[in-house]
Protein backbone atom coordinates (compact mmCIF):
# COMPACT_ATOMS: atom_id res chain seq x y z
CA UNK A 1 0.00 0.00 0.00
CA UNK A 2 1.83 3.44 -1.21
CA UNK A 3 2.10 5.59 1.97
CA UNK A 4 0.84 8.75 1.85
CA UNK A 5 3.38 11.97 2.36
CA UNK A 6 2.36 15.35 4.32
CA UNK A 7 4.29 18.03 1.81
CA UNK A 8 4.70 21.66 3.94
CA UNK A 9 3.30 24.50 2.30
CA UNK A 10 4.32 28.24 3.26
CA UNK A 11 0.96 29.41 2.66
CA UNK A 12 -2.66 28.20 3.96
CA UNK A 13 -5.80 30.22 3.83
CA UNK A 14 -8.42 29.94 6.11
CA UNK A 15 -11.80 32.05 6.61
CA UNK A 16 -10.50 34.38 3.53
CA UNK A 17 -7.51 35.13 5.98
CA UNK A 18 -3.85 33.65 3.74
CA UNK A 19 -1.26 32.45 6.71
CA UNK A 20 1.87 32.20 6.04
CA UNK A 21 4.77 29.85 7.79
CA UNK A 22 5.96 32.87 9.87
CA UNK A 23 2.69 34.43 10.85
CA UNK A 24 3.88 37.79 9.27
CA UNK A 25 1.06 37.91 7.20
CA UNK A 26 3.54 39.16 4.45
CA UNK A 27 0.87 36.81 2.30
CA UNK A 28 -2.34 38.54 3.35
CA UNK A 29 -1.43 41.62 2.94
CA UNK A 30 -0.33 40.96 -0.70
CA UNK A 31 -3.79 39.07 -1.32
CA UNK A 32 -5.86 41.95 0.14
CA UNK A 33 -3.34 44.44 -1.69
CA UNK A 34 -4.45 42.86 -5.15
CA UNK A 35 -7.84 42.35 -4.10
CA UNK A 36 -8.57 46.12 -3.44
CA UNK A 37 -6.77 47.01 -6.50
CA UNK A 38 -9.19 44.90 -9.19
CA UNK A 39 -11.94 46.53 -7.38
CA UNK A 40 -10.55 50.00 -7.29
CA UNK A 41 -9.74 49.21 -11.15
CA UNK A 42 -13.45 48.02 -11.83
CA UNK A 43 -14.82 51.04 -10.30
CA UNK A 44 -12.10 53.75 -12.03
CA UNK A 45 -13.90 52.25 -15.14
CA UNK A 46 -17.67 53.41 -14.55
CA UNK A 47 -16.32 56.21 -12.67
CA UNK A 48 -17.22 58.71 -15.26
CA UNK A 49 -20.94 57.93 -15.04
CA UNK A 50 -21.21 57.81 -11.62
CA UNK A 51 -21.58 60.89 -8.71
CA UNK A 52 -19.30 61.55 -6.34
CA UNK A 53 -21.74 59.93 -3.66
CA UNK A 54 -22.06 56.84 -6.01
CA UNK A 55 -18.85 56.66 -6.06
CA UNK A 56 -18.41 56.71 -2.68
CA UNK A 57 -21.09 54.39 -1.62
CA UNK A 58 -19.75 52.05 -4.03
CA UNK A 59 -16.40 52.04 -2.83
CA UNK A 60 -17.00 51.97 1.10
CA UNK A 61 -19.42 48.54 0.12
CA UNK A 62 -16.75 46.67 -1.97
CA UNK A 63 -13.43 47.98 -1.28
CA UNK A 64 -13.94 49.33 3.15
CA UNK A 65 -15.11 46.27 3.55
CA UNK A 66 -12.32 44.10 1.90
CA UNK A 67 -10.15 45.90 3.59
CA UNK A 68 -10.92 45.94 7.02
CA UNK A 69 -11.65 42.39 6.72
CA UNK A 70 -9.83 40.36 9.52
CA UNK A 71 -7.52 43.42 10.09
CA UNK A 72 -7.37 43.47 13.71
CA UNK A 73 -4.81 40.32 12.80
CA UNK A 74 -2.60 42.97 11.21
CA UNK A 75 -2.14 44.95 15.53
CA UNK A 76 1.32 45.14 16.19
CA UNK A 77 2.96 45.03 12.43
CA UNK A 78 5.18 48.03 11.78
CA UNK A 79 4.21 50.63 9.64
CA UNK A 80 6.31 49.63 6.98
CA UNK A 81 4.19 46.01 6.64
CA UNK A 82 0.94 48.07 6.22
CA UNK A 83 1.97 50.90 3.87
CA UNK A 84 0.96 49.65 0.75
CA UNK A 85 -2.89 48.96 2.26
CA UNK A 86 -2.62 52.78 3.02
CA UNK A 87 -1.65 53.60 -0.37
CA UNK A 88 -4.32 51.64 -1.66
CA UNK A 89 -6.83 53.72 0.86
CA UNK A 90 -5.22 56.88 -0.62
CA UNK A 91 -6.11 55.39 -4.20
CA UNK A 92 -9.62 55.04 -3.11
CA UNK A 93 -10.27 58.47 -1.93
CA UNK A 94 -8.43 59.87 -5.37
CA UNK A 95 -11.24 57.91 -7.04
CA UNK A 96 -14.53 59.18 -5.19
CA UNK A 97 -13.29 62.64 -5.52
CA UNK A 98 -11.57 62.02 -9.47
CA UNK A 99 -8.63 63.43 -8.05
CA UNK A 100 -5.35 63.06 -10.20
CA UNK A 101 -2.77 60.25 -9.47
CA UNK A 102 -0.50 61.75 -6.48
CA UNK A 103 -3.35 64.16 -5.12
CA UNK A 104 -2.27 64.67 -1.49
CA UNK A 105 -5.09 62.67 0.31
CA UNK A 106 -5.48 63.65 4.10
CA UNK A 107 -8.19 66.22 3.52
CA UNK A 108 -9.88 63.98 1.85
CA UNK A 109 -9.95 60.97 3.95
CA UNK A 110 -11.42 63.94 6.71
CA UNK A 111 -13.79 64.61 4.49
CA UNK A 112 -14.67 60.92 3.95
CA UNK A 113 -14.58 60.32 7.88
CA UNK A 114 -12.14 57.10 6.97
CA UNK A 115 -9.31 56.27 9.56
CA UNK A 116 -6.54 55.62 7.81
CA UNK A 117 -5.19 51.94 7.71
CA UNK A 118 -3.25 51.43 11.45
CA UNK A 119 -6.44 53.29 13.11
CA UNK A 120 -8.58 51.08 11.45
CA UNK A 121 -6.48 47.99 12.88
CA UNK A 122 -6.15 49.81 16.06
CA UNK A 123 -10.50 50.58 16.19
CA UNK A 124 -11.19 46.59 15.06
CA UNK A 125 -8.53 45.54 18.09
CA UNK A 126 -9.99 47.63 20.46
CA UNK A 127 -13.56 46.43 20.05
CA UNK A 128 -12.49 43.18 20.46
CA UNK A 129 -10.96 44.15 23.76
CA UNK A 130 -14.70 46.01 24.96
CA UNK A 131 -15.90 42.91 24.53
CA UNK A 132 -14.14 40.79 25.87
CA UNK A 133 -14.65 41.43 29.79
CA UNK A 134 -18.23 41.46 29.09
CA UNK A 135 -18.14 37.97 28.51
CA UNK A 136 -19.77 38.83 24.46
CA UNK A 137 -16.11 38.26 23.04
CA UNK A 138 -14.67 34.68 21.74
CA UNK A 139 -13.54 33.10 24.33
CA UNK A 140 -9.84 32.54 23.62
CA UNK A 141 -9.97 36.60 23.68
CA UNK A 142 -11.90 36.36 26.90
CA UNK A 143 -8.66 34.36 27.82
CA UNK A 144 -6.58 36.82 27.19
CA UNK A 145 -7.80 40.20 28.10
CA UNK A 146 -8.86 40.56 32.00
CA UNK A 147 -10.03 43.82 34.02
CA UNK A 148 -7.59 45.03 35.91
CA UNK A 149 -8.61 44.17 39.66
CA UNK A 150 -5.91 45.97 42.33
CA UNK A 151 -5.28 44.55 45.44
CA UNK A 152 -6.76 47.34 47.13
CA UNK A 153 -9.88 49.34 46.15
CA UNK A 154 -8.75 52.55 44.62
CA UNK A 155 -10.65 55.21 42.38
CA UNK A 156 -9.15 53.18 39.05
CA UNK A 157 -11.61 50.59 39.97
CA UNK A 158 -14.40 51.91 38.52
CA UNK A 159 -12.29 53.70 35.02
CA UNK A 160 -12.63 49.85 33.71
CA UNK A 161 -8.30 49.29 33.10
CA UNK A 162 -7.41 46.32 31.49
CA UNK A 163 -4.74 43.85 33.37
CA UNK A 164 -1.28 44.08 31.38
CA UNK A 165 0.59 40.85 31.38
CA UNK A 166 4.02 40.48 32.53
CA UNK A 167 6.84 40.21 30.06
CA UNK A 168 9.44 39.20 32.48
CA UNK A 169 9.68 35.40 31.96
CA UNK A 170 12.43 32.96 31.64
CA UNK A 171 13.57 32.72 27.97
CA UNK A 172 10.73 35.29 26.58
CA UNK A 173 11.75 38.13 23.92
CA UNK A 174 10.31 41.69 24.69
CA UNK A 175 10.53 42.53 20.77
CA UNK A 176 8.68 39.99 20.11
CA UNK A 177 6.39 39.03 22.77
CA UNK A 178 5.40 42.67 23.25
CA UNK A 179 3.54 42.91 19.85
CA UNK A 180 1.03 40.30 21.23
CA UNK A 181 -2.85 41.41 21.24
CA UNK A 182 -2.63 40.28 24.53
CA UNK A 183 0.00 42.70 25.28
CA UNK A 184 -1.15 45.21 22.64
CA UNK A 185 -4.63 45.26 23.51
CA UNK A 186 -4.56 46.65 27.21
CA UNK A 187 -1.61 49.01 26.37
CA UNK A 188 -4.06 50.82 23.64
CA UNK A 189 -7.17 50.68 25.62
CA UNK A 190 -5.88 51.74 28.91
CA UNK A 191 -4.48 54.78 26.82
CA UNK A 192 -8.13 55.51 25.76
CA UNK A 193 -10.16 58.53 27.34
CA UNK A 194 -12.29 57.33 30.02
CA UNK A 195 -15.41 58.19 28.70
CA UNK A 196 -14.61 56.25 25.97
CA UNK A 197 -13.47 52.91 28.31
CA UNK A 198 -16.61 52.98 30.44
CA UNK A 199 -19.07 53.55 27.54
CA UNK A 200 -22.16 51.63 28.66
CA UNK A 201 -23.06 49.51 25.54
CA UNK A 202 -21.09 48.09 22.21
CA UNK A 203 -23.44 50.46 20.27
CA UNK A 204 -21.90 53.46 21.86
CA UNK A 205 -18.39 52.15 22.40
CA UNK A 206 -17.60 52.30 18.19
CA UNK A 207 -19.23 55.60 17.94
CA UNK A 208 -16.88 56.98 20.99
CA UNK A 209 -13.37 55.36 19.88
CA UNK A 210 -14.31 56.25 16.20
CA UNK A 211 -14.31 59.86 16.98
CA UNK A 212 -11.55 59.62 19.43
CA UNK A 213 -9.11 57.72 16.85
CA UNK A 214 -10.58 60.62 14.39
CA UNK A 215 -9.50 63.47 16.52
CA UNK A 216 -6.16 61.79 17.08
CA UNK A 217 -5.20 60.87 13.32
CA UNK A 218 -6.61 64.36 11.74
CA UNK A 219 -6.83 66.64 13.71
CA UNK A 220 -4.90 69.78 11.37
Amino acid sequence: MKELGVTPTQTARNLGVTLDDQLSFTANITVTNRSCRFILHNNRRIRPFLTEKATQVLVQALFISRLDYCNSLLAGLPACAIRTLQLIQNAAARLVFNLPKFSHTTPFLRTLHWLPVAARIRFKALVLAYRAPNGSGPSYIQNMVKLYTPAHPLRSTTAKRLATPSLRKAGSHHSSKSNLFSVLAPQWWNGLPIDVRTAESLQCFPSRLKTHLFRLHHTP
